[in-house]
């Protein structure tokens, strides 16, 4: 489960940085750092408008791989395991409170301690 999380943690990271990457590198209005790496030229591998058409549709598909590791590590990190059956093959409980299992069922306990002696009873109101 442990490499599981890894490996869809690094899909994510990947993601997430080729998002960042091609959005920078796309041509907006502005002509803003895309312009820079001739992302708006006419004679690119892509053609004039082949490389806003390819950058938008792998910014699209990158944006859906980041949304989708991140739903599944929502959902990796929301699993509970069951408890470990053990050495013995018996599911491991919590013990009992000692108090409650000494005392039989027909017997009464003891009155609480005095109020005083509760958190927030001597503070003035």
């Amino acid at each position: 489960m442990l490499y599981l999380k890894t490996l869809i943690i690094v899909v994510q990271l990947l993601s997430a940085l080729g998002v960042i990457g091609l959005v920078l590198l796309q041509h907006g209005k502005g002509a803003d750092m895309g312009a820079a790496f001739g992302s708006g030229a006419s004679g690119s591998l892509f053609g004039a408008t082949g490389s806003a058409n390819f950058l938008s549709r792998t910014t699209a598909v990158l944006a859906a791989v980041f949304f989708v590791t991140t739903l599944a590590l929502t959902y990796l990190g929301a699993y509970k395991s069951r408890p470990s059956a053990g050495v013995l093959g018996e599911a491991v409980t919590a013990p009992v409170a000692a108090s409650a299992a000494s005392v039989p069922a027909g017997v009464s306990t003891p009155a609480a301690p005095a109020a005083a002696s509760k958190p927030g009873q001597d503070v003035p109101k």
